[in-house]
């Protein structure tokens, strides 16, 4: 680790308010102890009010209060970092290394009881998610990249409906991660309006020279589920779908990312949605056939018939297989 950084982690080690001897401090930052000697010396001749006390229970100790800067986390603010690193890193944050690198760093300015209180609390704090592509860690870095710095990137972008990706340019306005899925939520110069592109789809990536300036209001994260979800609130045509059903399915159907947005009454054995006939129609019959008996479409009649529909095709699929 270079000096600078061995000298700031000695202050956080101080700051912490337990005494430490030089060998303590020599052992946790694998240095010479005379090392420890010489940065202590640095420290106290830049003005830090370093306090050494000899005999037995002798060590280092700094003045109370000393620093009271936001980077020096109490123990409570260093566990929820350390946390919602845990969640980051499995939900493929692309700086994933830096983010290493950082909560490294906080385990090692915490004495030694802060070291055990963390050790404990992420002991028994797990994140299971479904692992991405490893390979859309340098896309996710360079579109992080683009939004920060506002510069346009060409890409090379594959729909589900393409054999062949299309090479296209946009302006990066926002990361989203959603549904265990990374999008990217931009400009697209050639389609002339904002679209969201999933990131696993997007092959080849290259920095331009364009440089775009996004609207301080614009939210990436609004756009997105406004798009997914749009407001349906005060719009003609829209249609009852009534399902009863167990109680632990209308609750999983309540919650779900598109149902739940829909949902307009629920009682103990019946749940009532409104949406639009084409969605009711396209969707919703792939979502309700994983729950088999234990729910049952009430109404429309029209979804139980293109459920029919859509079990009979199956079952035709596999008898020619």
């Amino acid at each position: 680790m270079p000096k600078n950084d061995n000298m700031l982690a000695i202050l956080w080690m101080l700051n912490s308010g337990v005494k430490m001897t030089a060998k303590q401090i020599s052992e946790k930052l694998e240095i010479n102890i005379r090392t420890v000697y010489r940065y202590i010396d640095a420290l106290g001749a830049s003005g830090v009010p370093i306090i050494s006390d000899t005999g037995h229970n002798g060590g280092y100790s700094l003045l109370n209060n000393f620093i009271r800067a936001p980077l020096l986390f109490d123990i409570e603010e260093k566990k929820a970092l350390l946390h919602a690193a845990v969640f980051a890193k499995e939900a493929g944050y692309p700086l994933s290394e830096a983010l290493g690198n950082a909560t490294s760093k906080l385990k090692m300015y915490s004495n030694q009881e802060q070291e055990g209180v963390l050790s404990r609390h992420l002991a028994g704090f797990e994140v299971i998610n479904r692992k991405g592509d490893p390979s859309i860690q340098p896309v996710l870095a360079e579109l992080e990249q683009a939004v920060a710095n506002e510069f346009s990137v060409e890409i090379d972008y594959r729909t589900r409906r393409d054999d062949q990706p299309k090479t296209r340019v946009i302006d990066p306005y926002g990361m989203v991660y959603w549904n265990n899925k990374w999008y990217i939520v931009a400009f697209c110069h050639l389609r002339n309006e904002i679209r969201s592109f999933r990131v696993e789809r997007i092959l080849q990536i290259k920095r331009t020279q364009n440089i775009f300036k996004r609207s301080e209001a614009f939210l990436a994260r609004e756009f997105f589920l406004q798009n997914l979800l749009p407001d349906l609130v005060g719009k003609d045509g829209l249609i009852a779908l009534i399902i009863e059903g167990s109680s632990e399915a209308l609750d999983d159907l309540c919650l779900h990312w598109f149902l739940g947005h829909h949902l307009k009454e629920r009682t103990s054995n019946q749940a009532i949605f409104l949406l639009e006939e084409k969605s009711i129609h396209t969707y919703v019959p792939n979502f309700l056939l994983s729950y088999g008996k234990s729910i049952q479409v009430i109404e429309p009649q029209s979804l139980k018939e293109k459920l029919v529909g859509v079990v009979s095709e199956l079952m035709e699929y596999y008898q020619l297989y």
